[in-house]
Formats: structure tokens, sequence, C-alpha cells
């Protein structure tokens, strides 16, 4: 982990949203077993509008829905909440259920260190490679003069 890094739950939650529940899975595996959860929402697919802003802070209009998955769960004392976009239900649940954990503080740094750094640094590096191929593909515009004007 980062050492200067501190993460809040509002950092881990994106960062869980955002991976795949493979890449989860993947970095739970190395893991001691997880307590068990309750259910208290299971994973449900619906419909959300996603809205827009003209130039980024005009006025707002519908862009059209989005496919959500999102999820409750019970560790303990903790719930655990989870919105991801897409179908992935088993993602959902693994967030949430994350979520829940990482509210304890008796695991959050085992789970901060072996989960949600190296999915931070997974999704850096997958947004840096995004950035180098569209800079790939930059035109620059000039104007070229002739003669005297």
């Amino acid at each position: 982990m980062e050492p200067s890094r501190t993460y809040q739950r509002k950092d881990w939650m994106r960062l869980l949203a955002r991976a795949k529940a493979s890449d989860i899975a993947a970095l739970l595996r190395d893991l001691p077993p997880l307590p068990t959860d309750a259910l208290v929402r299971p994973a449900e697919t619906g419909t959300i509008m996603v809205e827009g802003r003209a130039g980024g802070s005009g006025a707002r209009f519908n862009l059209g829905e989005a496919t959500v998955t999102r999820c409750v769960v019970r560790v303990g004392e903790h719930l655990g909440f989870s919105y991801a976009l897409g179908r992935d239900r088993e993602q959902a649940h693994l967030a949430a259920k994350l979520d829940a954990l990482l509210q304890d503080e008796s695991r959050r740094e085992a789970l901060l260190e072996a989960v949600i750094a190296p999915l931070a640094e997974a999704q850096k590096k997958a947004r840096e490679l995004a950035s180098r191929k569209a800079a790939a593909t930059k035109v620059d515009f000039f104007t070229l003069v002739r003669g005297d004007e």
C-alpha cells in the first residue's frame, strides 16, 4: 500500500464499484476465509437515469438509462453497501461484503493492503494506458500561412 495514502470509505467503495468480480476474488484467495454475511438486500439489477450537463456546467439533460446492480449485506454490526454499473451480482455482493468488513477497524489495514491498494494500482495503470492510447491518436491541427499576409 502507498505509505502516504489514506483510504476513506468513499475511496474503497469507488474502487470496489469499478473492479471486476474476478479481480476481487483473486485478491481474496490469499486471505484467510472471510466471515459469513447476512443478506439485507440481495444483489438486484435495475436501471438508473444518467444525467449530463451541457458544457460540463450548463443545463442538465437526460443522457439515457444505465443498468446498475446493488446489494446490501450485514457482517457483524456493520452494513455494507454496493452499487455498480452492469449486471454482475457476484461483484455487487463481494463489494458490499468488503465494504462491511472494511468498516471493522480490526480488519481494515489488512484488507486495505491486500485488496484495496492492488485494485487502486491496477485501475491507475488501466487509466494511464487508456490515456496513452488516446494520446497516440491525437491530431494536432495547425494553419500553414503561405506568402505575405
